[in-house]
């Protein structure tokens, strides 16, 4: 090191130091000595023209240097295992877009395209995908970001466009009308309605459609590219990258950051509205209110605190993954019974938790119940929760959403921690039957309408903590805990969640009467659709394995048509084509494998992966067939095992 460079670090004086290093040429010193005094950015270009293009890309990715990060990602992309070394310690840190771009830099398409879908980002990734010869896996890409998020209205014009191109008009008019005539995707995706309306021969709608893209000023020019996933726009209170605002309030707004210290992705909540008199001092005291509260529970059912921010005010929650019960419910309806008490009861641990510190949460609802990577419930929000006695009277006024309040809360009345139980009980239920409450209005549903498997029993204690009367709900919320885990609970949905009430017909021998016709063939033909029908009968084994084939919607999966309680069987579309003979081809090896990725990420596995389930046609291609009994030890790697074989 220079004496004078030397002498300078000696005295502390480190940016001087790193200027002079600089000046004289000593580029990798500079940068060193830049990052030792935390400027980044400058340690950063100094890397760059030492020659360090890894280390120069992870300090720019740092500093939020988009220009100089991005100078970086091509340098770094002639080096392979270099290359290999920058992408892993992105992805470790959570940096997936930027990950992202240098794997697609690369060559390396596939990993690019996981790298984006992990970073948010999945429009690139089904980009990435097609033009690299694989739409399935685009297609999947798309349906994933959808289950993820039913209202991503631009990955659902995306997926129809997809299915467009490939021929599958069907599929692709299923998924375009589903976006909203309000929705700014809609224009785009009216390009692609009408053209698939026009080759179904449905003239008409294919005009409305048409008229409808000529309102709306006829098809969208070319969208420019579309920013990464995980751009930064600003760092926040000198450490977290804002990627994203995920919600907001007239008190505070929620950002999704990158914490630069710790390598994480965090949630910042940001009080957004002060003002020394009314709502503005009220909103800053329920703030307030949040981090004492958060700051008191250290629970694994809680969303962890991680700092708290005077200046903002603000304060860091751990990021959750998952998304919320509120979406979960919007995407899937009923779940299933063990998996609606696995939530419940964490909800409930979490509040017992709370309620013997003396703290009140006020309003559980399931906008405020998150799951974590792993799929824990995790409670949040405690915006509205009252510290003390909990015994004390605390008026709910205007706090809670309706539908989850207690009645006493409703009617302006003391709060108590049964009024917290009340709001877990309408959570459960609603998890149970599908049925989202509605305010003043009794359930049209019990558990048992939804699911042949419960009885009297569930339907009693959900009954008993939804009370009107505080005194009936269990003491406390580890009663109501242990009352849950006593009881038994199927693992599997039943289809009458969504079926309207138990039906106590038994099965009839054959179809039901006018809509089923048996061909001189023997197969069935459905006379509503036209559809032949194969007819597999009901078991709960068989029922969770069609909502994951439904779930799934692959083209290459056999398509499950309808659960029929009358007859006690599930249709399935009777596959088109020959039993396999031969070898697959890497094209349909491909394509079955997208499938049973598609058929994974629904929660299913198949079992029995061989040439008797998978039919071969020459228009439609490979195909997998339903397998209604389960293999006990059936995995997705035994799924893709079993495929390499054939």
């Amino acid at each position: 090191m220079d004496p004078d460079v030397a002498q300078l670090v000696r005295e502390e004086r480190l940016l001087e130091a790193a200027r002079l290093a600089a000046g004289r040429g000593d580029a990798r010193t500079a940068s060193l000595l830049y990052e030792r005094a935390c400027a980044f950015g400058d340690a950063a270009g100094e890397a760059l023209r030492a020659g360090d293009a890894p280390r120069a890309l992870e300090l720019a990715v740092d500093a939020g240097e988009d220009e100089l990060a991005e100078r970086a990602v091509a340098l770094v992309a002639v080096d392979a295992a270099a290359s290999d070394g920058v992408a892993a310690r992105l992805t470790a840190r959570g940096r997936h877009g930027w990950a992202a771009r240098v794997l697609e830099a690369c060559g390396r398409t596939h990993d690019a395209a996981a790298a984006w879908e992990r970073a948010g980002g999945a429009m690139r990734a089904a980009e990435l995908l097609e033009r690299a010869g694989d739409p399935a896996g685009a297609a999947r890409v798309l349906q994933s970001a959808l289950r993820h998020d039913p209202g991503a209205w631009p990955a659902a014009a995306a997926l129809g466009a997809l299915l467009a191109r490939f021929g599958k008009s069907e599929a692709a008019v299923r998924v375009l009308q589903r976006i909203p005539h309000d929705a700014p995707a809609r224009r785009g995706a009216l390009v692609s309605l009408a053209d698939c309306l026009e080759r179904l021969g449905l003239a008409s709608a294919a005009v409305d459609a048409a008229a409808e893209l000529a309102a709306l000023g006829g098809a969208p020019a070319p969208a420019a590219p579309a920013e990464r996933a995980d751009a930064v726009h600003s760092r926040l209170f000198g450490r977290y990258d804002v990627v994203r605002e995920v919600a907001s309030s007239p008190s505070a707004r929620v950002l999704e950051c990158l914490d630069a210290v710790r390598g994480e992705r965090v949630a910042v909540k940001v009080f957004a509205s002060w003002n020394a008199q009314g709502t503005g001092r009220d909103a800053l005291a329920r703030f307030e209110r949040e981090v004492r509260a958060m700051r008191a529970l250290d629970h694994p059912n809680v969303v962890p605190l991680r700092d708290f921010v005077p200046e903002g005010p603000a304060i860091v929650l751990a990021w959750m993954a998952g998304g919320t019960l509120e979406r979960m419910l919007a995407a899937t309806g009923a779940l299933a019974p063990a998996r609606a008490v696995e939530i419940a009861t964490g909800v409930l641990a979490a509040l017992g938790d709370a309620h013997r510190l003396g703290i009140l949460h006020r309003d559980v609802k399931p906008g405020n119940v998150l799951f974590d990577e792993a799929g824990g419930a995790r409670l949040g929000d405690f915006g509205v929760a009252h510290l003390g006695d909990v015994s004390t009277t605390a008026t709910a006024g205007v706090f809670g959403t309706l539908a989850y309040m207690s009645p006493e809360q409703r009617e302006g009345r003391p709060a108590t921690a049964r009024s917290d139980l009340y709001s877990v009980g309408v959570m459960l239920r609603e998890m149970l039957t599908g049925e989202r409450p509605v305010p003043g209005q009794a359930p049209r549903r019990k558990p048992s309408d939804a699911h042949r498997e419960l009885d009297d029993r569930h339907d009693a204690f959900v009954a008993r903590l939804t009370s009107l009367e505080p005194d009936a709900r269990p003491c406390d919320a580890f009663d109501a805990r242990a009352t849950l885990a006593s009881l038994p609970w199927p693992a599997t949905v039943d289809a009458a969640a969504s079926a309207g009430p138990r039906s106590d017909r038994r099965s009839s021998a054959a179809p039901g009467v006018g809509r089923l016709e048996m061909r001189l063939d023997g197969g069935v033909v459905d006379l509503w659709t036209g559809r032949r029908v194969e007819r597999v009968p009901l078991s709960p084994g068989a029922l969770a394995r069609a909502r994951a084939f439904a779930l799934a919607d692959h083209p290459a999966l056999q398509p499950v048509l309808r659960v029929d309680r009358d007859d006690d069987a599930v249709w399935l579309e009777a596959p088109r084509g020959r039993p396999l003979d031969r070898a697959l081809t890497p094209e349909e090896r491909a394509r079955l494998g997208a499938a049973l990725d598609a058929l994974h990420a629904a929660g299913g596995v198949h079992g029995r992966v061989d040439a008797a389930h998978v039919v071969v046609d020459d228009d439609a291609g490979a195909q997998l067939r339903f397998e209604a009994a389960a293999e006990p030890t059936a995995t997705a790697d035994r799924d893709h095992l079993a495929l390499a074989r054939l």
